[in-house]
């Protein structure tokens, strides 16, 4: 199955689920899987039972949403649309990082395969997108690092930056004023207080980052 075979909806969920999935490394929460599409819980789950019912998602009650192998592959093949064309737009269009989510979204659904190869082409068939997402190649395989959320970090450690969520506009926003990009190294100091990590980048500049935004920066050792 190609993933234009499938109605736009159904190819949103699926990505989400990946999205989530790859950053958490664990199943995807409905709500969660709710608030990425922008609908209520009920109808994220009559959408979920039908992608079980098609072989695409394994629904665990109470334990979360993961994809099949099939649903994988599909994954993929959208996966690869959007980071390719995040990077297209970063790239060519001069887009910042915190602008392009929404119109990679968009512009996913209606890529052909052809431009999608010409835009890779083009490009020099880039590794990771703008946020340090890994690419999916074409047969679906991709880069893999040894990758840890900041919330794992021990107090002490120096890191590098491999990974920020790109669904958090303000946020990307916020880290790249602090040159808290991909690739970047940062050092944190100690543990976080009343829900607060300071950390330290290159320049020696202490920024402070909220808890609950920890787990949008993988980081690498």
């Amino acid at each position: 199955m190609h993933i234009r075979d499938l109605p736009d909806r159904t190819q949103d969920y699926i990505k989400v689920v990946w999205d989530i999935t790859e950053y958490t490394g664990g199943p995807a929460a409905l709500g969660e899987i709710a608030k990425r599409v922008g609908q209520k819980t009920s109808t994220a789950s009559e959408a979920i039972k039908r992608l079980g019912h098609q072989q695409l998602v394994h629904h665990e009650p109470y334990a979360g949403v993961t994809l099949t192998p099939s649903g994988k592959d599909l994954a993929l093949q959208m996966v690869r649309r959007h980071r390719l064309i995040e990077t297209f737009l970063v790239r060519v269009l001069g887009y910042s990082w915190d602008e392009v989510h929404d119109d990679a979204d968009m512009l996913e659904h209606g890529v052909s395969d052809l431009l999608l190869k010409r835009i890779d082409d083009y490009l020099g068939h880039p590794a990771r997108d703008p946020h340090g997402d890994p690419i999916p190649d074409a047969t679906g395989a991709f880069p893999r690092q040894d990758v840890h959320t900041l919330a794992t970090i021990e107090p002490g450690a120096t890191v590098t930056i491999a990974q920020v969520d790109d669904s958090d506009p303000e946020l990307l926003r916020y880290l790249a004023s602090h040159g808290l990009i991909p690739e970047a190294t940062l050092t944190v100091p100690e543990a976080a207080v009343a829900g607060i990590l300071q950390v330290t980048n290159s320049s020696g500049d202490t920024i402070p980052l909220s808890e609950s935004s920890l787990g949008a920066i993988r980081v690498t050792r």
